[in-house]
């Protein structure tokens, strides 16, 4: 039996989220929660259920009805996924997902008697998205204390997001040290059924971005004829 402290963290599969879970791992006895959100790149399921066995936590799936989440080139096949950086909020923003999904997650911490919720958004290399931000995850965060039982009774809950100012590079080497295996995560938004990268799409330019940076190979598998400097 753990003595540690239960904790939910938010895994989407990705180099991110992955990353969280190494760093709440050392702490917590972790309850990984992915979405299926009829996402374009489902793949990323597969890559979060190898990543949570590869840290020894428990993995939960929640499929939401198709139409939750739509109006986004993540969720919609008829709008294309950009090859290159957008001015403003992109496309590939999904309406409330991070909002969606903490709510989800602050369920399951009151259900499993947990006071800690880590998501791995980042303010730094990221694409321009609103929940994305450190004044969001505040909001969430007092929100979640004063509408939970628990917190009225005295256990505060945290929103743990340790990523929120760190860049792709140092993510990826605070990753490597906490031994994530980089190869099973997908971070592309349009991977294939085989969790090969598109090399194209923004988060695809991040990621290898950060692997360049770091001084670190690129582990990523991309999908034929991609080639990337």
């Amino acid at each position: 039996m753990s003595d540690k402290p239960k904790a939910i963290v938010l895994l989407s599969g990705g180099l991110d989220s992955s990353t969280v879970l190494a760093i709440a791992s050392q702490h917590y006895k972790c309850h990984a929660i992915s979405f299926d959100y009829h996402q374009r790149a489902e793949i990323e399921l597969v890559a979060a259920e190898a990543i949570a066995v590869s840290f020894s936590a428990s993995h939960q799936v929640i499929r939401l009805d198709d139409g939750v989440m739509a109006g986004s080139a993540l969720t919609d096949t008829s709008i294309a996924v950009p090859e290159a950086a957008e001015e403003g909020i992109p496309v590939t923003y999904v309406p409330a997902r991070n909002t969606v999904f903490l709510a989800h997650a602050l369920a399951i911490a009151e259900v499993m008697n947990s006071s800690d919720i880590f998501i791995g958004v980042n303010a730094v290399d990221y694409s321009g998205y609103p929940d994305c931000r450190p004044e969001y995850i505040e909001a969430f965060e007092n929100m979640a204390n004063l509408a939970t039982r628990a917190s009225v009774e005295g256990a505060r809950l945290r929103i743990h997001a340790p990523l929120i100012n760190m860049s792709k590079s140092e993510i990826i080497k605070t990753g490597v040290e906490l031994d994530v295996n980089y190869a099973l995560t997908v971070s592309c938004y349009q991977a294939d059924a085989k969790a090969r990268a598109c090399g194209v799409c923004d988060s695809c330019r991040l990621r290898h971005e950060g692997f360049v940076a770091a001084g670190i190979a690129d582990p990523t598998r991309y999908q034929e004829g991609v080639e990337l400097g």
